[in-house]
């Protein structure tokens, strides 16, 4: 294969399985391994380990680029930059992602949330390319967003945590929901693990009409009724196991999103049909995996003052 453009190396950290990618870009994609997350000390010396080889055989990348599942602290001036902080995953609290995995690697590092990683690559490649205001909202092991305004992501004194707004049930449900922090959050009901404990099995298991995934569309239309009220991106890309894993979920969770607006806005209007606003990713399953190397890309950029 040319390569025409540096090569990258991206770390996806999730919450269920870490991926790890050696690469340019789409279709510049040399190398992909999977990694389950178990402890800190387990997956991340296997990423270092098979970034060692990677490097060993095709020389040293241009940038690493890590996109971690949080919460993580962003604030580069913070003693703990690069760590993951209060996460509900047993035994990642204070865990030093970027410090353990950038160490030994003369190259720029690029780190933000997994969500925001995402987004970036969605941006770039897929189904945001050329839009300056969007949203990508990951729903699988947790729920998060990445918020892109002005063509940047949407930082303050650290990252969003969308994914814990709270929500308004649907009437009569009592159901204590699965988050350790609120049990009406979005992720304590909508989640890969909060579909799973509602439904008493995993939710790519579940047939469409299963009454867990009518709970799970009402807090996500929910979420995305605030998402489009706050930054009012153009689209709205919505990702992960679970946003992707049932066919007729995108649909519901659609009709969801109209509901909670009720007219308010006429989001049809102002953005499209609704079906091209709330879309699937255009990278499919790899825009996750692909938001680290588009992290390692900004990176590298900005190191060489582009």
């Amino acid at each position: 294969m040319s390569r025409t453009r540096p090569l990258l190396v991206g770390v996806e950290l999730g919450g269920t399985k870490c991926v790890c990618t050696l690469g340019t870009g789409p279709g510049g994609v040399l190398d992909q391994q999977r990694i389950s997350t178990t402890s800190p000390d387990e997956t991340l010396g296997a990423v270092k380990v098979q970034l060692d080889a990677w490097s060993r055989q095709h020389g040293t990348p241009a940038a690493l680029g890590i996109g971690s599942f949080g919460p993580i602290d962003l604030r580069p001036a913070s003693e703990r930059f690069g760590w993951i902080r209060a996460t509900p995953k047993p035994g990642w609290r204070d865990v030093d992602v970027r410090g353990i995995l950038a160490a030994g690697r003369d190259i720029p590092v690029g780190f933000d949330t997994d969500v925001n990683g995402a987004a970036h690559a969605e941006g770039l490649w897929g189904a945001a390319a050329g839009l300056a205001d969007f949203a990508y909202v990951t729903l699988g092991t947790g729920i998060g967003v990445g918020l892109v305004v002005n063509g940047r992501t949407a930082h303050g004194y650290n990252h969003g945590e969308l994914g814990h707004i709270r929500v308004a049930r649907i009437p009569d449900d009592t159901w204590s929901g699965c988050c350790p922090y609120h049990e009406d959050c979005v992720e304590a009901l909508a989640s890969g693990p909060a579909i799973q404990a509602r439904a008493g099995r995993p939710a790519e298991s579940l047939p469409a009409e299963h009454p867990a995934w009518a709970f799970a569309a009402h807090a996500v239309g929910q979420l995305l009724h605030a998402i489009a009220l706050s930054t009012a991106p153009q689209r709205i890309i919505v990702g992960g196991g679970i946003g992707t894993g049932q066919p007729r979920f995108l649909g519901q969770v659609r009709s969801c999103l109209l509901a909670s607006i009720n007219g308010f806005v006429d989001i049809e209007e102002l953005a499209g049909p609704v079906e091209q606003y709330v879309v699937a990713p255009g990278l499919g399953a790899q825009a996750g995996p692909l938001g680290a190397l588009a992290l390692a890309a900004g990176a590298f950029g900005h190191a060489a003052g582009n």
